[in-house]
Parts: structure tokens; sequence; C-alpha cells
């Protein structure tokens, strides 16, 4: 892959209401645990544990009943206080790394960071590792990042950091080999490619 010069990463916080709430229960670490949206209604988010039963992303509750009860599933309602102040501390750890021209807040849980002023003073994959290290050691939170030459390609990174546990939670695709990410796009479906798959109106 070519080099170019501006740089970017996502971070991105992995089940983040489900490590949220671990954070301050450490029992329901390592096991399948559900928040539910604002109304009880359905699961908007889901512990690896959880996804590993197969249970999808907004399905409503009553459907998950017999499998909730067959695997001791925990089921907790949302608590967007906690997460939106958990989200502020996420924010301003990152902002120890970069300044607030090269933080783009993307949802209550991933940001990208320019690193692009970075790379000739640091070696990026240990910068990054420091910001993974830093948010774990200070927040508790488990993370993503991917690091690309394009936004697309930082969404896409980490996404191939959350999927394969050989990044131990960091892909860095310019430095991946042509062959290894031809490989990984191979095993991409286009529609979870952020900005060119799926849309929502």
């Amino acid at each position: 892959m070519e080099n170019q010069n501006k740089i970017f990463a996502l971070v991105d916080s992995n089940n983040c209401y489900v490590s949220c709430e671990r954070v301050f229960n450490p029992s329901l670490n390592n096991k399948p645990v559900i928040v539910l949206s604002n109304n009880d209604g359905c699961a908007v988010a889901r512990s690896q544990e959880a996804k590993d039963l197969g249970i999808k992303m907004g399905v409503p509750l009553f459907q998950l009943k017999d499998l909730v009860e067959q695997h001791n599933i925990t089921v907790l309602s949302s608590n967007y206080a906690l997460y939106a102040e958990m989200s502020r501390r996420f924010i301003k750890v990152l902002a120890e790394f970069v300044t607030p021209q090269e933080q783009e807040i993307y949802s209550i849980d991933e940001c990208f960071l320019e690193l692009t002023a970075y790379q000739q003073h640091f070696q990026l994959t240990d910068y990054a590792r420091n910001i993974l290290n830093t948010i774990n050691n200070w927040l508790g939170l488990p993370c993503c990042i991917g690091i690309g030459f394009t936004k697309t390609q930082a969404k896409l990174a980490n996404h191939f950091a959350k999927q394969k546990t050989g990044f131990n939670s960091l892909c860095y695709l310019p430095h991946l080999d042509l062959c290894s990410y031809e490989n990984l796009l191979q095993e991409t479906p286009v529609t979870e490619i952020w900005g060119i798959g799926r849309k929502i109106s």
C-alpha cells in the first residue's frame, strides 16, 4: 500500500453500553449481558458473550425470553446518563493525545483522530497502543483502534481490529502487505464498509 500524507484513526469503545455497566459492576464481566432500549423493548447493546449466542441488535425482549432463561443472560435497562458521562470522559482522554482540530466525535462511543502530525515523531502503532492502554487504565473501557489513510479506511481497520483477535485490538492498514489486505477485504461484505455499504435514511 503506497504511503500517503494524511493518517486517520478511529477509536471505538467495544460494546459501549455493556462495557460502561461493567465498569461499575465487575460481576458482569465474562457473562452474557444485554442492555435494552429506553422502554425496555429491545436489545440495543450486547456483550460479546451475548453476540456469540446469536443475539442480534434490535431484537425485541419477548423474542429472547427463552434464550435469556436458558443461558442466564443478564438483562439491564439502559442508563443513558451513565453512558453520556462515560462518553464525555472517553473524549476527554482522547484530547490528551491530539489537538481539538484533530479530533472529530462521530458518536457516543466513536471518535476520529487525525494522526498526520504525529507520524514524524512517533511510531503510530506505539502511539495508538498507548491510547488504548490509557483509556483502559483510566476508564476501564475496552476499545479498538483502526488506522488508515482515510476515515473510511480507519473505520474498516477498526472493523478488522474488532473481528480478528490476532490484531490485539489495533489494526494499522498502511502496515499490512497487499495480499493480507486483499484477503481481509474478500472476507468483508461490502455492506459492512462504512461510507460504501448500507445506508440508513
